[in-house]
């Protein structure tokens, strides 16, 4: 197929930018080459950042990047770059911040115009045709005529992303205690939506990490009336229309408050966080409906994200093909009750019921999302069925439903495999295979860890940040190596093989010698190996991903517990030290890092297992969640501290301690967990 045009973008690897690569803009990619031209020509920089699952970067593209008489004026007036925020978060993060000082809000698709070397001054996100046309032409002429006044308000936005990104190094404060831990929550639940789940707002996004914390919180607290609230936000989510009941996974958020309509595209990282919390939350509960999130989810990730290398995908598109061939946001996902009568026939009755193909259930025009707000023993009390009869006969419409909608034109596929979001993905396997059970979720770790170790990680122990078409490809950035560390080591406690381990330490002394910053006592978003963009971000806040930094002061905490001499811990404690004034007025942005005031202020256990049937024992003290415990195990006297000089022979011991001081030993899981 002949193209009338082709730009620089042909010649990268990201789904997204290969999308823009034969828009009419003479779009580049972001490179530090690209600034020097703009120098060399005094020419504005013009930088759009988006992603390929985002429905308003399509609009935008199809509305102005695709349109001549816009791409004339771009291409007049301005050295034009496309980023994919998802290979460049480095960069997407400052110029977040910038039109968040610029306007009050952001989002993608984020456009930002700055100087030739990279200091933004104005920023929009979505803009239609002829507003866009407008601002840009104002922008051109403003900067011909008044060069001055734009150097000093880019001068003065670049003090003020300097100034909002400073850490204090805290000498001075005690850590948090448990007091203050407790009121940080009492104000936090003021916001909680106890009937619905989640917070009172809409939209509605996932937080995983707040039910995480919520959850390790509540069961060693014993808080029941906040298991109780956990409970109704994972079972809101899982009834949701935001959790896909036909082919399994979650949609990135809900634009309503009882998590009905979702923004469709469904991301890797979501999968990975919520396949490890309902694991967590079903280890707790018994919950059968966790288990067959769990179940479902990672069924959906491995069906529709899983490459044959053994890494993962990054997204499905939110927007495909409708019936009249226009691309549609949601078009694969929902139903009309007309095609759901004809497909399940005598069934509709009872599915119709179920997920409410109803005015509770309708979202627009004669379109429907299938949500849930009944138990099934309520529905099949209803209907005079069994429990199991009912979830068979809705098995079964479900897999009719399934095969409709794989004749529908699928969401388009993100298939570029970034390594953070595979850690994330990792960690949920391990961690399913840990509380549910099933060996395959651990044949699929092990696939997924090699892939990681293999493609991944270079031989000085530094990580890539891409992998698309058989290269690796961007320096990796700080969550890169915080997620893996994470995965690797809960990968260790689950197969007790020491190369995860070794290779999550490499990887940790990695980040401390290229990541770590002597001043504030944090680390650094890049390494010391990239080019610095008007700041080198130190990122701490706890968002839908958890921050880098709070993921690595856990790490160093866990790793203090099998290398005390490392002094890893005191890292720990001053970057808590660093961000804990906020925990009060604002506990649900810090959400990762409150497991560590937990782990500081109450019984942290090492447990380690020595002897012949160490796995074992491993695996059932592995069933029950113990967020305050690292599992080590070993059959003779293992390389770790903890492992050594334990072994008797003929026998299997674990040993429970704390702080190096340790119980008598015992010989069975039972033991173990009452000695908890």
């Amino acid at each position: 197929m002949t193209r009338k045009y082709t730009n620089a973008l042909i010649h990268e690897t990201s789904p997204y930018l290969l999308q823009h690569a034969h828009n009419p803009v003479h779009w580049e990619a972001w490179h530090p080459n690209i600034l020097e031209k703009a120098k060399k020509e005094d020419k504005l920089l013009l930088i759009s950042i988006g992603y390929a699952a985002c429905h308003w970067c399509h609009v935008m593209e199809t509305e102005c990047f695709e349109d001549e008489q816009v791409a004339k004026v771009m291409n007049e007036h301005f050295i034009t770059i496309k980023i994919d925020r998802e290979e460049r978060p480095d960069v997407d993060q400052i110029y977040m911040d910038a039109i968040q000082m610029i306007s009050g809000q952001g989002g993608w698709p984020l456009n930002i115009v700055a100087l030739p070397d990279g200091r933004p001054f104005w920023g929009a996100t979505y803009a239609p045709k002829d507003n866009w046309i407008n601002s840009l032409n104002q922008l051109a002429e403003l900067y011909k005529k008044d060069k001055p006044k734009v150097v000093q308000y880019a001068t003065d936005l670049t003090n003020g992303l300097q100034t909002i990104n400073m850490v204090e190094n805290d000498k001075q404060s005690d850590l948090f205690t448990l007091e203050e831990l407790d009121k940080a929550v009492q104000h936090w639940s003021q916001y909680f939506d106890t009937f619905l789940g989640g917070h009172k707002r809409a939209p509605k996004f996932m937080m995983p990490n707040n039910w995480d914390f919520l959850l390790h919180y509540a069961t060693v607290n014993k808080k029941p009336e906040l298991m109780e609230f956990v409970d109704i936000t994972l079972t809101r989510m899982a009834y949701g229309g935001i959790y896909d009941h036909v082919g399994g996974g979650f949609a990135r958020y809900a634009v309503d408050t009882k998590w009905h309509v979702p923004h469709f595209e469904k991301m890797l990282y979501d999968n990975g966080q919520l396949t490890s919390l309902y694991a967590k939350a079903y280890a707790v509960t018994k919950n059968v409906l966790y288990k067959n999130v769990v179940e479902e989810t990672i069924g959906f990730v491995q069906e529709e994200l899983l490459d044959k290398c053994g890494g993962f995908y990054s997204s499905l598109d939110a927007d495909s093909l409708d019936k009249n061939g226009e691309l549609q946001e949601g078009a694969y996902y929902i139903w009309t009750k007309t095609e759901l009568i004809n497909l399940l026939g005598n069934d509709f009755e009872t599915f119709g019921d179920y997920f409410n193909i109803n005015s509770y259930g309708h979202w627009e025009e004669e379109n429907y999302v299938l949500i849930r707000d009944k138990s099934d023993e309520e529905i099949a009390q209803k209907y005079e069925i069994t429990v199991a009869e009912l979830r068979n006969k809705l098995k079964e419409n479900l897999s009719l439903l399934k095969k409709e909608r794989a004749t529908r034109p699928k969401p388009r596929l993100d298939n570029k495999i970034l390594t953070s979001w595979n850690g994330l993905m990792l960690k949920g396997l391990v961690d399913a295979y840990r509380y549910v059970g099933d060996q395959q979720y651990l044949d699929l770790a092990l696939k997924n860890a090699t892939f990681i170790s293999r493609e991944m990680i270079a031989k000085d122990f530094s990580l890539y940040r891409n992998h698309k078409d058989g290269k690796s490809t961007i320096n990796g950035f700080l969550d890169d190596y915080a997620t893996v560390i994470d995965a690797y080591f809960s990968l260790y406690e689950v197969t007790f093989d020491e190369t995860w381990l070794n290779l999550a330490k490499s990887l940790l002394e990695y980040s401390k010698k290229h990541f770590w910053d002597n001043t504030s006592g944090m680390f650094f978003y890049t390494s010391d190996k990239d080019q610095s963009l008007i700041r080198r971000t130190i990122e701490v806040d706890d968002n839908v991903i958890s921050s880098s930094n709070s993921m690595m002061a856990v790490n160093l905490f866990k790793f203090h517990k099998l290398y005390p001499e490392e002094n890893y811990v005191a890292i720990a404690k001053q970057m808590l030290k660093n961000v804990q004034k906020d925990f009060d007025r604002r506990a649900q942005g810090f959400s990762n890092w409150l497991h560590l005031v937990l782990y500081l202020n109450q019984n942290f256990y090492e447990i380690a297992i020595v002897g012949k049937n160490y796995k074992t024992m491993g695996q059932e003290i592995n069933k029950a969640y113990v967020p305050n415990s690292i599992l080590v195990g070993s059959q003779k006297n293992g390389t770790i501290a903890l492992l050594k000089n334990r072994a008797l022979p003929g026998k299997t011991l674990a040993h429970v301690c704390s702080e190096g001081v340790c119980k008598l030993p015992v010989t069975s899981a039972k033991e173990v967990l009452e000695q908890l």
